[in-house]
């Protein structure tokens, strides 16, 4: 994953910025208590506390925890992520920013459920709407499977294995929501609302996909002509 930044921008002439780089190893003493694995852990997760004493994904949401500790969901702000490729800037609220970092750094963690969206991570696009994240994660789902058959190995050329995925992440959503309440952290508020959004959107995936993908199907009538080969 590229290195990138998330810069902020307050109406009270408050800036701050947030660099996402790839996982590093932290020093115990250096996190808190609620990113221990055993501290609501995930009922579908497959890591043991001995090889992994700390949840990859709470790890990787402390530096926005802390950063963001003292503001509200519905603060307003000028977000601006900065690439070597492009800047990428939105007026927007601190929960719909949050949306986006948090689904980067989950993506980009070292939990072993959320591996399928990697690429999705590699190749970030901030504050993408809902028909856009359908279309990158299908897409995304399927050029997966095209690598996989290349490379001689089972392929899923449905959406059944991307719908299950979604299934095991909603856990994941619902157990991280519950570790960071249980924590008490009622002035994060808007990394709480940012997460029930992304578990709202898994939720709805499993039994939705389909529909969507029938409204996304216009964009692709030339190519289902005849002679569109």
């Amino acid at each position: 994953m590229a290195k990138l930044s998330y810069h902020f921008e307050f109406p009270d002439g408050r800036s701050t910025a947030i660099q996402v780089v790839p996982p590093e190893a932290r020093a115990d003493a250096e996190l808190p208590p609620w990113t221990k694995l055993e501290f609501e852990k995930c009922s579908n997760c497959p890591l043991s506390a001995e090889k992994s004493p700390r949840c990859p994904m709470a790890v990787r949401f402390v530096p926005l925890v802390q950063l963001f500790g003292r503001l509200h969901s519905y603060d307003d702000v000028v977000a601006r992520v900065e690439t070597e490729e492009r800047t990428t800037s939105k007026r927007t609220t601190v929960q719909r920013v949050l949306r986006s970092l948090m689904g980067l750094l989950s993506a980009s963690s070292d939990c072993p459920r959320v591996t399928f969206l990697k690429p999705m991570a590699h190749y970030h696009l901030p504050f993408s709407t809902s028909e856009e994240t359908i279309f990158r994660v299908v897409s995304t789902h399927l050029l997966a499977q095209y690598f996989r058959r290349k490379h001689g190995e089972e392929a899923d050329l449905g959406l059944d294995g991307l719908k299950q995925n979604y299934r095991e992440l909603q856990q994941v959503n619902m157990a991280m929501a519950r570790r960071m309440n249980a924590v008490r952290l009622e002035d994060c508020d808007g990394a709480i609302n940012a997460l029930a959004l992304l578990d709202i959107f898994a939720q709805s995936l499993p039994d939705s996909i389909d529909h969507d993908l029938e409204e996304l199907q216009p964009a692709f009538e030339k190519l289902l002509s005849v002679d569109a080969g």
